[in-house]
């Protein structure tokens, strides 16, 4: 019984990178050298939510260490992430980033409309103008994709 339980752990250990990383990894370079769409947005959208949980992760480190279980809901939750038959990724993304950056992008747009100098752009009462400014600066200019 001591080796049957020594094996389940060492595939629950290896579990985690295989879905997590492995899959996802194989299945993003088909994805690129596939003419659909459909499986770019699945893969990016995955890589965008599992830099999120990882981030968290690393954020809420102290708390989750109180968490026994915490790994296995990860496990199950990547895995609904990553299967092609649930398309976690690209449910979560449409559902709730997408209106979130939508926000963001939205407001970048407008700031990019505005034909006021710099210095009167950054005097907002609101403070949001810089955050504005910001997204400006991340996302890239019409043209500039192609040149990479």
């Amino acid at each position: 019984m001591g080796q049957l339980w020594t094996l389940i752990t060492q595939l629950h250990s290896l579990s985690g990178p295989v879905l997590m990383l492995l899959y996802p990894l194989y299945a993003s370079v088909v994805a690129i050298e596939s003419t659909s769409k459909l499986d770019d947005q699945q893969w990016l959208a995955y890589w965008i939510l599992y830099s999120f949980l990882t981030l968290m992760e690393m954020l809420l480190q102290p708390i989750l260490e109180w968490i026994p279980i915490w790994y296995d809901v990860k496990l199950l939750f990547v895995i609904w992430l990553v299967l092609p038959q649930f398309q976690g990724a690209a449910f979560l993304y449409e559902r709730f980033v997408r209106q979130q950056i939508s926000k963001y992008r939205s407001g970048a747009s407008d700031h990019q409309r505005e034909k006021s100098p710099v210095h009167q752009r950054e005097k907002s009462p609101t403070g949001t103008k810089g955050r504005h400014k910001f997204v400006h600066f991340v996302t890239p200019k019409k043209g500039e994709r192609e040149a990479y």
